[in-house]
C-alpha cells in the first residue's frame, strides 16, 4: 500500500480572520479582563444614579405648574425626561460595554466626531433659533442639540492626541498646535450658534486638560489670552445675546432688563433660608423664573431644599469629581486617563457656569446642570460619558 499523507481541514473564514487578528495583537487590546468593581467604581455609580433620581424630582416639582397654566398635563415634562433617561442608559451600557481602546484613533472615534461636526454644522447654518441662539436641530417631533454631544467628541480626539504625544508637551508644534485645532473647531461652531455657554465650557475642558498633560503655564495662559482676543470681536455682533453676558457686573441697575431672570433667582434663593420651603412649595417657578426646570433649576433646587440641599449638591459635585480623578489617576492607560480627566473636567465646568450664572457670579449663559435640568440631549450625552468613565474605572489599576 502506498504512503497516503493525512489530509488536514481547510480553516474556515471565520478561522483565518481571526488568527489574522491575533497575529497583529488586535484581540488583545480590544479585549480587557474585567477585575472586580473597586469602591470608586460603585460610588461613581451611586452618585450619577443620584443625580439622575434627584434630577427627576425637580424636573417635576419645576414644571408641573408651568404646564398647568399653559393648559397641558403637569407630567408631560416629567415623562419626556423619564424617557432620556432611558436612551441615556442605552448610551452608558453601550460606552462601558464598548472597550474603550476603540475610541483611541480607530474608526469608532473618526465616525462619531464626524458625525457630530457635520450635525453641528447644519445647526449652525439652519438650526432652530430658541433664547437668542440657533444651537438646536429638529428632527420630526425631536429637538437636539448637538453640541452636547461635540462634548464628548471632543474629549475623545483631545485623549487620543494627548496620549500619544504626552512625553512632548513642551513641543509647542507636536502637542499645543494639533490641540489648538481640537478646541478652536468646536468654539468656532459654537460661536456660529451664537451658544456662548458652551464655547465657554469646550475652551474650559481643553484648557484643563493641557493643564493635565503637563502643558507649560505659559502656554496654556497664551492660549486663554489669543481666545479672548479672537472672542472679543464675536460678542460686538452677538447683540442681545452679548448684552446678557456682561448684565452681571451690573445686576442691580440690569434687574429690570436684561438682568431680570438672574435677580429674580437669587430673590427665590434668599427666599429658601437654611431649611427650604419643601419641595413642590417654592415660587419661582409660578412665572418669576422663566425655565426653571432647565435653565435655572439650582434656583429652584436652592429655594426648596434650602442651604442644606445646596451644599448636599455641591458635596455630591465634589466627590464626582474626586472619584473621578481617582479613575484618572490609576487608569490602565495614559488614554484611558485622559478621557476620565476630561469628563470629569466637562461635568465640573458646565456645573460651575451654570450654578455661578443663577447666583449672579459669573455670566448667564443658559447651560443645563448635568444630570438635573430637564434636556434629552444634555442628559443622554452626560449619561453616556458616565458609562465611558465607569469603563475605564473597571480596568484601573489596584491602588
Amino acid at each position: 500500500m502506498s504512503d497516503t499523507k493525512e489530509l488536514k481541514p481547510t480553516p474556515t473564514l471565520r478561522e483565518r480572520r481571526k488568527k489574522v487578528v491575533q497575529s497583529i495583537g488586535h484581540e488583545t487590546k480590544s479585549r480587557v479582563t474585567l477585575g472586580k468593581p473597586t469602591s470608586t467604581f460603585y460610588w461613581t455609580l451611586i452618585i450619577a444614579v443620584g443625580f439622575v433620581a434627584w434630577g427627576l424630582v425637580m424636573v417635576f416639582s419645576s414644571s408641573a405648574v408651568t404646564n398647568l397654566h399653559t393648559g397641558e398635563s403637569p407630567w408631560g415634562i416629567l415623562i419626556k425626561q423619564m424617557s432620556w433617561v432611558v436612551l441615556g442608559l442605552i448610551g452608558a451600557f453601550f460606552t462601558y460595554r464598548l472597550p474603550y481602546s476603540v475610541w483611541n484613533g480607530g474608526r469608532m472615534m473618526f465616525l462619531f466626531t464626524g458625525v457630530v461636526l457635520v450635525a453641528n454644522t447644519l445647526v449652525a447654518a439652519r438650526g432652530a433659533l430658541v433664547n437668542g441662539a440657533n444651537a438646536w436641530l429638529d428632527i420630526g417631533p425631536v429637538r437636539v442639540q448637538p453640541s452636547e454631544f461635540m462634548k464628548l467628541a471632543m474629549i475623545m480626539v483631545a485623549a487620543n492626541v494627548l496620549s500619544s504625544r504626552h512625553r512632548y508637551v513642551r513641543v509647542t508644534t507636536v502637542v499645543l498646535y494639533p490641540m489648538y485645532v481640537v478646541i478652536g473647531l468646536p468654539l468656532l461652531l459654537c460661536f456660529a450658534q451664537k451658544d456662548f455657554g458652551g464655547a465657554i465650557v469646550f475652551l474650559g475642558i481643553g484648557l484643563l486638560m493641557l493643564a493635565i498633560a503637563g502643558v507649560p503655564g505659559r502656554q496654556i495662559l497664551g492660549t486663554l489670552v489669543v481666545g479672548g482676543l479672537l472672542g472679543a470681536p464675536v460678542f460686538k455682533y452677538a447683540g442681545r445675546a452679548g448684552d446678557r453676558l456682561t448684565a452681571f457686573l451690573h445686576l442691580e441697575a440690569n434687574k429690570d432688563g436684561i438682568g431680570f431672570q438672574v435677580w429674580q433667582s437669587i430673590l427665590s434663593i434668599s427666599n429658601g433660608g437654611i431649611f427650604g420651603t419643601g419641595i413642590g412649595s417654592g415660587t419661582s417657578k409660578w412665572g418669576y423664573v422663566p425655565l426653571a426646570y432647565s435653565d435655572f433649576i439650582f434656583a429652584v433646587i436652592a429655594e426648596e431644599m434650602g442651604l442644606g440641599g445646596v451644599v448636599l449638591l455641591l458635596f455630591m459635585f465634589g466627590a464626582f469629581a474626586y472619584f473621578g480623578i481617582r479613575i484618572a489617576i490609576r487608569a490602565r492607560d495614559m488614554h484611558g486617563g485622559f478621557l476620565a480627566a476630561g469628563i470629569v473636567a466637562w461635568f465640573s465646568v458646565q456645573a460651575f457656569v451654570h450654578i455661578g450664572g443663577v447666583v449672579g457670579v459669573v455670566p448667564m449663559t443658559g447651560l443645563t446642570l448635568p444630570f438635573i435640568s430637564y434636556g434629552g440631549s444634555s442628559l443622554i450625552s452626560s449619561m453616556a460619558a458616565t458609562g465611558l468613565l465607569l469603563n475605564v474605572a473597571r480596568v484601573m489599576k489596584a491602588s
